[in-house]
């Protein structure tokens, strides 16, 4: 079996049970080792042949996976955070397919989700947001028009962007056209879970001139949105006065 691991987004103990069981009886880890913590590769047993993909093309990646299976091989293939989030897993999968080779996806946790736990807060807020948006600013791998960052913005939703941080006035300027107004809270989260983890906090107004001053121009989160320290209001489900199929309302 081929498995794509989520590795978490950095403290190696946010890994879920399945994939550490996988990592400990690898006969061959691939793992993206720009991002991924090396502290996952001491749950490797003796024997187990590691290969940092952060130095292969996905020829080679994909050469690697299809011997070892035909040799009757455990692989993983850890990624950082979620692999199907910015993770190019499909055209790994694709050529698989095209092999007929077995593998599975083992989620993970996202690095977003982590920056947001690591601020304590809510993405989704009675009376302020329902809705996330996970997105990126164009740069050397294009978005589509339609999901330009105004026009996400513009929705005026909580947001989590990825892989941006080294543009951060770009962003900045495009969320202020999006959301119409300069003072939305905006946090950024450098390393989410690292022991060096950063937390910058701000407003659109300021969050690039304090992320700059901090040197920070890669492994970052954005996130933006009223769900930072907005006014919500409280949660349907465990109010008294609300019914729902497990608890009927108080008189």
């Amino acid at each position: 079996m081929i498995s794509f691991v989520g590795a978490g987004p950095g403290d190696v103990d946010l890994i879920t049970v399945k994939g550490r069981r996988l990592i400990e009886k690898a006969d061959i880890i691939i793992y993206a080792g720009s991002l991924v913590s090396c502290g996952h590769l001491d749950f490797c047993k003796d024997g187990c042949i590691r290969y940092d993909s952060s130095k292969m093309t996905l020829e080679e990646i994909m050469d690697v996976m299809e011997k070892g299976w035909r040799k009757g091989k455990n692989i993983v293939r850890l990624h950082t955070g979620d692999p199907t989030l910015y993770g190019a897993i499909k055209e790994q999968m694709d050529r698989l397919d095209e092999l007929d080779i077995k593998y599975e996806v083992i989620p993970g946790v996202s690095s977003f989700t982590a920056s947001c736990a690591a601020i304590r807060c809510e993405f989704t807020l009675p009376n302020l947001s329902q809705t996330v948006i996970i997105t990126r600013l164009e740069g050397r791998t294009p978005v589509p028009e339609s999901e330009s960052l105004e026009l996400l913005a513009s929705h005026k939703s909580s947001m989590a962007i990825f892989l941006s941080v080294g543009n951060i006035d770009d962003v900045v300027e495009k969320l202020k056209a999006g959301y119409g107004r300069s003072d939305v809270p905006a946090v950024v989260v450098y390393k989410a879970t690292w022991k060096d983890q950063k937390i910058i906090r701000g407003t659109l107004d300021d969050i690039a001139d304090k992320v700059k001053s901090k040197g920070i121009k890669n492994f970052a989160q954005i996130l933006v949105g009223d769900f930072i320290n907005g006014k919500y209001g409280r949660s349907k489900l465990y109010d008294p006065s609300f019914s729902h199929s497990f608890r009927k309302a108080e008189k």
